[in-house]
């Protein structure tokens, strides 16, 4: 749907159809458009933020400034799978299908289910509201992976 650019492939979430035609909900914009995610990061610390609806997961983690070490190292352009998520099965299955691009870096990723995704890839939507995500214990950047393989090559 679209062009796509090669140079940043992160993902655009639709905005829900009463904000269409305005601008992003700013901070002082009521709660209508804000849903409650929670995120249990890699010490089993449940961190709780309020998400905008349209927002990627990783857009939250990002903006609400939570405590997850490393998460999203390449800002959403799937170029690493640092922003991998556990989701339980009944929301995963209501997910927005997953792209080739995203099943490849989900491929690179340390602890892979059956209900991985990365959050750069996932937008918020109100019947998320209560979401809880895991954060897998171990993460891996490709890049840095990558990088650390051309060294060793020399």
């Amino acid at each position: 749907s679209g062009d796509v650019s090669l140079r940043n492939r992160g993902t655009e979430c639709p905005v829900s159809a009463g904000a269409l035609g305005r601008d992003p909900p700013g901070p002082d914009d009521g709660s209508a458009d804000q849903v409650t995610v929670h995120f249990i990061n890699r010490d089993g610390e449940k961190l709780t933020a309020t998400a905008k609806e349209g927002e990627t997961l990783l857009e939250v983690v990002v903006n609400q400034n939570l405590a997850i070490d490393g998460f999203g190292a390449c800002e959403g352009t799937l170029a690493c799978s640092t922003c991998h998520l556990i989701f339980e099965r009944d929301v995963f299955q209501k997910l927005d299908a997953i792209s080739d691009e995203e099943m490849d870096m989900l491929d690179l990723a340390y602890g892979l289910t059956e209900t991985s995704r990365l959050g750069c890839q996932v937008c918020v939507k109100k019947s998320m509201e209560g979401l809880t995500v895991q954060v897998p214990v171990e993460v891996s950047d490709i890049r840095r992976e990558l990088e650390v393989g051309k060294q060793s090559k020399q």
